[in-house]
């Protein structure tokens, strides 16, 4: 038995590969340890890990600079603090899943003299992982094609995205189902992790624009923001549309499973399961990032036909209920959609990340690229 700590900023994200990668471990009979943030306590209580320790972080900005020294000695109580978890745990290897969070663990691993590894779950290697890239041993990639790699003098591997073990079930037991002539049209919406403000207002409006006979027919799964529950409420009753609605949807994998078609953002952990599902979507990249990786990861999905990516600087309630009606009521380009997306998943992206832990903490040879 071998003990791993795995690293991770305490969003979804970044925790649901982390998560998936420990439910392998856990499997092949390791020790399992999480470090993250403060906000791991909303989305890691699921996490099978022997225990979890929350590590100070700060994400350093240069355009104010007392916060930029305020963020340095934080990083730097962060660094304390892991060493000493660090020693009294004894791992064999770090493996970090991005976010600043993982500054500090990461960097004391190293004075430790731990191995560490990097995945980058988005198609643009993420300024967290840059910044460490240094100081690891190893570095795993979803994509193919990821902006920024290609940099950096490091043993790669293309692993995938891991995604949870009830996603990978799912993909296994259920395929998609395209629409027939009676059914009733089930379209999921979600926008992160604590859905979307934009969401809200803008695709209630638009889905009560499309024609009677489509109304009639559509089933709305929608995940709103406590404050927009009872406007959103308000105009799904008003236009006598079927509808659930709820802050946070703990069965998220079965209702994507369950759709004909899902409206959400292009996060990297959203994109690796809908292609593992091989569900057709509609993209809406969050706005205002850094790095634009949400814009990157709905490019990949888009670029072999398996999405279409909406900016939200473009979109109106009417340009999306007309791109609803076309979509719609062509049951065919859906299924399509659904069949391409698929197309691009990776079904064992789990096990090559475990067995890349194990060979590093084994010492055996990687390949430059793999």
């Amino acid at each position: 038995m071998s003990k791993f700590v795995l690293l991770a900023g305490g969003t979804g994200g970044h925790l649901f590969p982390a998560m998936a990668l420990a439910q392998e471990l856990n499997r092949r009979g390791h020790e399992i340890y999480l470090m993250s943030d403060k906000r791991v306590s909303s989305y890691g209580a699921d996490f099978p890990a022997k225990k979890t320790f929350i590590i100070p972080s700060a994400t350093p900005s240069t355009k104010n600079p007392i916060n930029f020294i305020k963020a340095g000695f934080i990083i730097l109580e962060g660094i304390f603090i892991a060493r000493k978890k660090l020693k009294d745990i004894k791992p064999d290897a770090v493996i970090a899943f991005g976010g600043y969070p993982i500054v500090p663990p990461f960097l004391a691993a190293f004075t430790l003299g731990i191995a560490g590894i990097l995945h980058e779950q988005n198609a643009i290697l993420g300024r967290a992982n840059r910044a460490m890239i240094r100081f690891a041993k190893a570095l795993a990639l979803s994509f193919e094609f990821t902006a920024f790699a290609d940099s950096y003098d490091i043993r790669q591997i293309i692993s995938g995205n891991p995604v949870r073990d009830k996603v990978r079930e799912l993909a296994m037991g259920i395929s998609y189902s395209p629409i027939r002539t009676n059914d009733k049209i089930r379209l999921l919406i979600f926008g992160g992790s604590q859905g979307a403000k934009i969401f809200a207002e803008l695709i209630p409006p638009a889905i009560t624009l499309l024609p009677d006979n489509l109304l009639r027919k559509i089933e709305i799964t929608q995940q709103c923001r406590a404050e927009d529950l009872e406007p959103v409420t308000n105009i799904y009753k008003k236009a006598k549309i079927n509808f659930e609605l709820a802050e946070f949807f703990t069965d998220l994998p079965e209702k994507m499973a369950d759709s004909h078609l899902i409206i959400c953002r292009s996060g990297a952990s959203s994109v690796a399961e809908l292609s593992m599902l091989g569900r057709p979507a509609i993209l809406i990249p969050l706005p205002g990032a850094l790095d634009a990786d949400q814009a990157h990861n709905a490019a990949m999905l888009e670029s072999v036909g398996g999405a279409w990516v909406v900016e939200q600087a473009n979109i109106s309630a009417k340009s999306l209920a007309k791109q609803l009606e076309e979509l719609l009521t062509e049951p065919e380009i859906l299924a399509d959609a659904a069949k391409k997306a698929k197309s691009i998943a990776q079904p064992r992206a789990v096990e090559k990340l475990a067995d890349l832990a194990e060979r590093v903490i084994n010492k055996r040879v990687i390949n430059k690229v793999e």
